[in-house]
């Protein structure tokens, strides 16, 4: 297998054309980081080939319980096969007859009041969900589950209305697709308990396949996907953090988040990110290879 033609840059990802197959991308799995729609001007050395490595070991698990992926093989440390999906921005050329085509909407389902979640209960944004109904890092009584925009220039959580226009699924589609995450949630949850984590929330991306039918695609249950917190200290009341939250809790303890979602609701400039402390990407390294060591049970090196 030969590398051809860089296809497209990510915050996070580089994904290559491969030479002589024009059905199989290769996914290569940098160490930059990114919160809130942001580059951050650092890397987090070995932080690619924990994504990568964790992403292939779900995608492997995956395929034994009989769930349809884009995975075709983990190629090297940071480097992974997979089946070639097109990505559509023009909502309007969207169809469900489109073969090889992104679903452009992300699917997130959380389990715990964490996050986004929490901030718009506590300010009254959740009609379902008032505030003071969970404190942070309760469990909450059933999975929440919210479709955001893929394919736009910034995530926006949209109604499941919306997400059937944009996307062209069937009613029956997109029920099967929260289906999935739903038993691909469990599954996770069953692998980790070992470990000591608690899964708190995370996002998944579907496409069609060559043939029409749906399949999960992208990466996820890695720590920039989902939100993985320490089971023991949980219990004891503490969340103690073992996802990239960890890093987007440094940017809002400063302000930066404020001051960027402020001249988002404004349209104001954005203003630059400012880079992560030293010692905040040691820490950040140490956290993703302990959190892959404790999901997979694999020793990082």
């Amino acid at each position: 297998m030969k590398r051809g033609e860089l296809l497209y840059t990510g915050s996070v990802k580089k994904v290559w054309s491969v030479q002589g197959d024009a059905d199989r991308v290769l996914f290569e799995f940098t160490d930059r980081i990114s919160v809130f729609d942001k580059w951050i001007p650092n890397t987090v050395p070995h932080k690619g080939e924990v994504l990568c490595r964790t992403a292939s070991f779900w995608f492997r698990l995956l395929a034994d319980a009989g769930v349809r992926t884009h995975f075709v093989e983990q190629v090297g440390p940071t480097e992974m096969l997979v089946e070639r999906i097109d990505v559509e921005h023009d909502y309007a050329r969207i169809t469900r007859d489109r073969r090889r085509l992104l679903v452009p909407c992300e699917f997130i389902v959380r389990h715990y009041a964490a996050g986004s979640f929490f901030d718009r209960m506590e300010k009254g944004a959740l009609p379902d969900v008032p505030p003071g109904t969970y404190g942070y890092g309760a469990r909450l009584d059933a999975p929440y589950c919210e479709t955001s925009t893929k394919v736009e220039p910034t995530d926006r959580l949209i109604a499941r209305a919306e997400a059937l226009r944009i996307s062209d699924l069937t009613e029956a589609e997109l029920d099967a697709i929260w289906a999935t995450c739903l038993q691909v949630d469990a599954l996770i949850d069953r692998q980790v308990e070992a470990g000591g984590l608690v899964h708190a929330d995370g996002k998944k991306e579907f496409a069609r396949d060559a043939d029409g039918a749906l399949m999960l695609v992208d990466v996820f249950g890695t720590p920039d996907e989902d939100r993985w917190w320490d089971a023991a200290a949980l219990a004891r009341g503490e969340v103690q953090q073992y996802s990239k939250e960890f890093v987007r809790q440094h940017y809002r303890a400063t302000g930066y988040k404020d001051a960027l979602y402020g001249a988002r609701a404004t349209g104001e400039a954005e203003p630059d990110i400012p880079p992560m402390p030293d010692a905040l990407v040691e820490q950040t390294t140490a956290l993703y290879v302990t959190l892959f060591e404790r999901i997979t049970g694999e020793a990082f090196r």
